[in-house]
């Protein structure tokens, strides 16, 4: 094979190559376009819900059913709370899941607030019948980094709905889902609600633009190597 034939063989396995790579960055770059405009949307949606007027809470709920604000009315079952471990802008401490035995004859695991750890003894426990108001939730299955919830020995690291519900003998049907409360006590009281956090990471734009990078310094790298390959030939 001449020199000439090896040196055209490589520049077409480098055209092809370097043709694949160009149309996946930018295929990258596009999904990631796309992938904005799907969580900016994503974004108003939950914020419309968020300020909308409540709604009767369903007795299930499914993923597209998040953040929606619901109310409900019943008793709550303050023996069977679950204390979940919480990280929060107040400190460490616990999320108080206490079931809510509601009036459209389910049970209803409401997430009345955060308590800190000396605290959790002594947070207010309403009697009677309450209403609760505030966010609906999907279910966080399995615990938290790296720690499994330890039904028997009391120890939650996440809010999960079957689990308690299994662990604290729940009255039947229990919703698949739970609700973060609004603030309903004092100030100065426990448990504190109304401390949902609504963030959704959006750093498509920035991965958009890093694969268009990418992918020019692709061209611009091929447009290199021909131009000097076209010199290369025609000295």
């Amino acid at each position: 094979m001449t020199a000439r034939r090896r040196a055209t063989g490589f520049l077409i396995g480098f055209s092809i190559a370097a043709a694949l790579l160009f149309a996946g960055l930018v295929s990258l770059g596009v999904w990631q376009i796309q992938r904005l405009h799907w969580k900016r949307a994503l974004i108003h949606q939950v914020e419309t819900r968020i300020h909308a007027p409540a709604r009767p809470a369903p007795s299930s709920a499914g993923s597209d059913d998040a953040y929606l604000r619901v109310t409900a009315r019943g008793t709550f079952l303050h023996d069977r709370a679950a204390l979940v471990q919480a990280s929060t802008v107040r400190g460490l401490g616990y999320w108080v899941m206490t079931p809510l035995r509601t009036d459209g004859g389910f049970t209803l695991i409401v997430n009345r607030g955060f308590v800190p750890s000396e605290e959790r003894s002594s947070y207010a426990r309403p009697g009677g019948v309450v209403r609760v108001t505030g966010l609906l939730r999907l279910t966080e299955p399995g615990g938290g980094f790296l720690r499994a919830n330890d039904p028997g020995g009391g120890r939650w690291y996440s809010r999960d709905v079957e689990a308690i519900a299994r662990a604290k003998s729940l009255p039947a049907p229990v919703a698949n889902y739970f609700v973060d409360q609004d603030q309903a006590v004092p100030p100065n009281g426990f448990p504190v609600g109304g401390l949902t956090v609504v963030r959704f990471p959006n750093n498509h734009l920035p991965y958009a633009i890093t694969w268009f990078a990418l992918a020019a310094m692709v061209a611009g790298a091929y447009i290199v190597v021909m131009r000097h390959e076209w010199k290369a030939r025609h000295a």
